[in-house]
């Protein structure tokens, strides 16, 4: 087993869950203000959230390759593919969390997909010795 894949997959996995969270928080606060601005009139801060939305879904999986693939690692394919669906679904069931003044994800729940996204790391394809 390599040890350094998961250490690398660690750091991966930090760095793109920081990434899109800080992205969804800074958008929903975005679209909080462009509501603000409006008055609260129907429909108002609905593109920017909804573009924050996919923009974080988005935007996982490719960190999350990118990050792998500039530490040197190869055959991601299992974590950009589940970690990308497991992040759409965590950040879409705490969606009302992140999207409150100063929320976010709870800990728990990003301790449990980061130690996911670890072990998916170390799943690599190749040759078992």
């Amino acid at each position: 087993m390599r040890y350094v894949r998961f250490v690398k997959g660690a750091v991966t996995v930090v760095v793109a869950t920081a990434a899109c969270h800080a992205l969804m928080s800074v958008g929903f606060a975005w679209a909080r203000d462009r509501a603000d601005q409006s008055g609260d009139s129907m429909f108002s801060g609905a593109f920017e959230f909804l573009l924050t939305t996919a923009a974080s879904w988005a935007l996982m999986p490719v960190l999350l390759w990118v990050g792998m693939r500039m530490t040197g690692e190869a055959g991601n394919t299992v974590l950009v593919a589940v970690g990308g669906l497991v992040w759409l679904g965590l950040s879409g069931y705490f969606i009302d969390d992140i999207d409150r003044a100063g929320g976010h994800i709870p800990i728990l729940a990003l301790a449990a997909y980061l130690l996911l996204g670890t072990g998916l790391a170390g799943a690599a394809p190749g040759r078992r010795t």
